[in-house]
């Protein structure tokens, strides 16, 4: 029942319409399911806000607070993450319900003391700008909107029920998100405002909101289960009841937050929702995702390839989010307050992202990319160092390298302006020459040691990639010195090369290769790789593809090599990663160091390769269903890797502006872009059986290189690519690309 009541949804959601925006393909229960995490409520594009439902946390699948098995809602919360490996945020749990009062949810195999409610899938509904559900325990009909930086609530409840109550809950949260200090009062009789400081995997997280209620409301402050007199509560444990009147059966709130105060939550609400237009709030949230999502327009007659498409640009486009207020206060790393002149963002998953999703931002997303940017180097200032994974104003340090080197290069090799181009190399270059996790080894060795540094192969070529986009920075900026100095870093990579296995391994500070290799194995965090096996990290070398294939002995070993990866099939070993998913022999389409790899044909004369394993991934590694994604979506990067698979490149160096020829599977598409200059992709003779390009033109002229630069789609223009059954094996000379 469960299924069909789903199945239902999803036609309504993707049914074909001539009509129909680009909102309408959106399905937001893809990746809600399986190992997707992803965020399940209502946000704007890069929205500060995010609210949602939210489940009893039942382990790693529950890590954005919500998954699609799941029958019972203990709240809704305004902080949610999108697919990421790790749980933080659900601040702020608001729950409606009836009956006796009551201040524990109850327990996830009994929810009959507590104020949690079942739920199912039949009166379920989400949207890009309205989640509803009917919490089936008290028959109250709830529906959520939001702006930039306000929730907006609707709560219906039965006409004859007694005692109606609405939870607000600080105590509780996503995951490891643990309290260390809560406030709440009631202001007048529609405001009550407090703040949440906690501490998980953002080390030290400071939330304020103020709530407005549409109806007068009294409340009871409880410290986690004592109830405590007076109209404030400061302390660890705060809930508070709000009780509403015997007539009221209708009530909406607004909830602004802010990370500054309760008062800049107050103005975020007067400034962005000033009125009780539920509706007219969804449709201006919706025609904001329209905005955003038709800044690339589809053509194909398959509506599961939309639905796919358009969500992954929206799962794309809901990070990094807003973290200033509408007056451009914000909090710092330093947990000072600033003022800015520019938009402050936060949630950076960069070794995630900095892959596919942020390239993608320099084509989709030019007027935020100075901003990103900007609130990366005002990190920098903060902290003294480039961020490594930003949340809420602290850096998590989670994963390895520091992957904003590379995005921020991206940003000043492309030309990008309205930022310090000297203050950001500064900021790059400080970052690459300090001490972080095993950049000591690197300055003093060449090469990080395997006995001194856990994942030593993983950092060793993460950092040679950042270091490539510095010495590039560096030549452009006319720093030769500089250019020297990390040009040769970047060629690091040799130093874990293992001639006799043609593998990339740990090695020890005495320079001799660490025991017991095996390239299939994994143990998760705790070997030379990161969520991955040798085989995976054995192609980690976007920015030098041409010396990786001369490590390999030439093309011909390359190809041999390669096609290897994808057909063999071993034990990754009982304490292997769960991110090691998606896979394709040893290809490992779960997470995000294998995204480029199948592109890497391409380089050595063999696209039509390239274009037989993406085709692959494209039709049967995402679906339109909950458990549509092959791993964890991580902020956008797993779906920015479709959107420019669909439309046939794919960035493989992150750095270099290149686009590296694959596969499209649309008809056509048409991208916008600024001063009302497009760039159109046309696609003729598409099928599923011509998944081949026969030959390739740009405004009209043959084209023969492999790849397309940043440069030509920022100018405008056409592609066309000609496709057929067959491979074409002679297009991609090799001789002809550089």
């Amino acid at each position: 029942m469960r299924i069909l009541a789903y199945l239902t949804l999803a036609i309504l959601i993707t049914g074909c319409s001539s009509t129909n925006q680009e909102s309408d393909y959106v399905n937001t229960f893809i990746g809600t399911g399986g190992h997707g995490h992803t965020f399940l409520g209502v946000s704007t594009p890069f929205g500060g806000i995010q609210v949602g439902p939210n489940n009893f946390n039942k382990g790693w699948d529950w890590c954005s607070g919500y998954h699609f098995s799941d029958s019972i809602l203990v709240g809704f919360s305004h902080l949610h993450l999108n697919g990421t490996g790790c749980s933080d945020t659900g601040d702020i749990i608001f729950m409606p319900y009836t009956g006796v009062e009551k201040t524990q949810p109850g327990q996830q195999d009994d929810i009959t003391d507590g104020y949690a409610s079942l739920y199912s899938k039949g009166h379920e509904q989400s949207d890009v700008s309205r989640y509803k559900v009917l919490l089936e325990t008290y028959g109250i009909d709830v529906e959520l909107t939001s702006s930039d930086r306000v929730a907006f609530h609707k709560y219906k409840f039965p006409a004859d029920s007694q005692n109606k109550f609405i939870m607000i809950n600080l105590k509780d949260a996503n995951g490891d998100d643990r309290v260390t200090e809560s406030f709440l009062e009631q202001v007048n009789d529609t405001v009550v405002r407090g703040y949440r400081f906690s501490t998980g995997w953002a080390k030290a997280q400071q939330i304020y909101f103020t709530a407005i209620f549409s109806e007068p409301v009294g409340i009871k402050l409880y410290d986690d289960t004592c109830f405590v007199e007076g109209k404030s509560l400061k302390n660890k444990y705060v809930k508070g009841n709000v009780s509403l009147q015997q007539e009221t059966t209708d009530i909406s709130i607004k909830v602004g937050i802010s990370p500054v105060s309760m008062e800049n939550a107050y103005r975020n609400i007067n400034q962005e929702i000033p009125h009780w237009n539920f509706e007219r709030t969804v449709s201006e949230n919706r025609e904001r995702w329209n905005e955003e999502l038709s800044k690339v327009k589809i053509e194909t007659p398959d509506d599961n390839i939309k639905t796919i498409f358009y969500t992954s640009l929206y799962h794309a486009f809901l990070q990094p989010i807003i973290f200033n207020d509408c007056n451009n206060d914000y909090r710092g790393t330093d947990k000072k307050v600033y003022n800015s002149d520019f938009t402050n963002y936060t949630v950076f998953s960069l070794w995630d992202t900095y892959r596919a999703a942020h390239p993608l931002y320099t084509i989709l997303q030019q007027e935020r990319v100075p901003d990103f940017i900007n609130s990366m180097l005002k990190i920098y200032e903060q902290q003294g160092r480039l961020p490594v994974w930003h949340l809420y104003g602290s850096d998590t340090n989670e994963m390895i390298g520091i992957q904003s080197v590379p995005v921020i290069a991206d940003a000043i090799l492309k030309g990008f302006e309205g930022f310090d181009h000297e203050e950001a190399y500064k900021a790059m270059k400080e970052s690459m020459l300090s001490d972080y996790k095993g950049l000591q080894w690197l300055k003093e060795l060449g090469y990080i040691p395997a006995d001194k540094e856990i994942e030593s192969v993983a950092k060793g070529l993460e950092y040679a990639i950042a270091d490539w986009g510095i010495s590039q920075v560096s030549k452009k900026l006319g720093k030769a010195d500089d250019y020297e100095y990390f040009n040769n870093r970047a060629k690091g990579y040799v130093n874990y090369w293992d001639n006799g296995s043609k593998f990339f391994r740990g090695r020890r500070i005495d320079g001799s290769w660490e025991a017991n290799f095996d390239p299939v194995n994994s143990t998760h965090r705790n070997d030379a790789y990161c969520e991955g096996n040798a085989w995976q990290y054995l192609w980690l070398v976007p920015h030098d593809v041409d010396g990786l294939i001369s490590l390999m002995g030439g093309r011909e070993g390359f190809i041999s090599k390669l096609d290897s990866l994808f057909i063999l099939d071993s034990d990754l070993g009982e304490n292997a990663s769960p991110d090691i998913s998606g896979l394709i022999g040893q290809y490992a389409h779960g997470n995000e160091p294998s995204h480029h790899i199948a592109y890497l044909y391409a380089f050595a004369g063999e696209q039509w390769k390239t274009a037989e394993k993406i085709d692959y991934i494209l039709h049967n590694l995402y679906k339109n269903a909950p458990d549509g994604l092959q791993g964890n979506e991580d902020c956008g990067q797993m779906s920015a890797w479709y959107v420019f698979s669909a439309l046939g490149f794919y960035p493989v160096n992150p750095s270099d502006g290149k686009y590296v020829f694959g596969r499209p599977i649309i008809d056509k598409a048409t991208i916008k872009l600024d001063s009302d200059k497009t760039f159109t992709i046309t696609v003729l003779n598409n099928s599923m059986k011509n998944k081949y390009i026969q030959s390739v033109k740009l405004n009209g002229k043959n084209y023969n290189k492999f790849y397309i630069n940043h440069a030509d789609i920022m100018h405008g223009g056409e592609l066309t690519f000609e496709m057929g059954e067959k491979p074409n094996k002679t297009l991609f000379s090799p001789e002809t690309q550089y």
